[in-house]
């Protein structure tokens, strides 16, 4: 049993309990087969995505940067893979290549999310799934930011980005054959419906979700059209 302390309250405040939530049943309702899968999930946090592919019964890695994540993640799941991972600066994972990458929150925190994005590809026989805070806008854009290191939920190294959604859909299709976007967005104002008029959008951050795969997916809840309109997923 892994006890309460202060990281898991940093964790597990009310806003991220139900960001989690809200973005986990939206990727159910995708309805992507994983079961029995082999998964590489990076920037993990504490974990509170991982057992998403645990309870389906895939052969998860469990990565993360920080040393008293991994600490917390090796007490909270002993049965698992879990491993040291900087994303700002990626080496060989055992196992890799894996059939899905989960990267959940992470790229936004990350200086060169190209090469991150690069290394991912090269980790995956199938899927990514990616979610991350873009920037409004048309434009191919990285828009580097500074993040503050010094929160355990931020960047590693204090260096982040908020491309545009352009910048992010061209770039996985250098990496891979298929790339879509949900028609459906989370139930979570973070998450707009309405990519032409960024003054509806009133949460502090803007999130997109993509799904990139090596091959073809038949699957009407998704589309390869950047689209500027979503809805919310029932």
């Amino acid at each position: 049993m892994v006890r309460p302390n202060n990281l898991a309250k940093t964790f597990h405040s009310p806003n991220y309990l139900r960001h989690n939530a809200r973005r986990l049943e939206h990727l159910a309702s995708l309805r992507i087969p994983v079961a029995g899968m082999s998964v590489l999930e990076v920037g993990a946090g504490i974990g509170d995505h991982s057992h998403y592919y645990i309870d389906r019964g895939c052969s998860i890695t469990i990565t993360e940067a920080r040393t008293e994540n991994l600490q917390y993640l090796k007490k909270r799941y002993p049965n698992n893979n879990v491993q040291f991972l900087d994303m700002d600066n990626p080496s060989a994972v055992e196992g890799s290549p894996f059939d899905i990458v989960h990267c959940y929150g992470l790229l936004y925190h990350l200086k060169d999310p190209e090469q991150a994005l690069k290394f991912l590809s090269q980790s995956t026989r199938k899927f990514i799934f990616l979610e991350t805070c873009v920037s409004f806008g048309e434009e191919d854009k990285l828009n580097p930011v500074v993040d503050d290191m010094s929160i355990r939920t931020q960047s590693y190294w204090g260096n982040g980005c908020r491309p545009t959604r352009l910048w992010l859909f061209k770039k996985l299709q250098e990496f891979f054959e298929n790339v879509y976007i949900p028609k459906t967005q989370p139930n979570h104002e973070e998450f707009p419906l309405d990519w032409t008029d960024p003054e509806k959008h009133k949460a502090h951050f803007q999130r997109a979700i993509f799904i990139a795969s090596r091959e073809v997916l038949k699957n009407d809840m998704l589309t390869h059209c950047l689209l500027n309109k979503q809805r919310r997923h029932n």
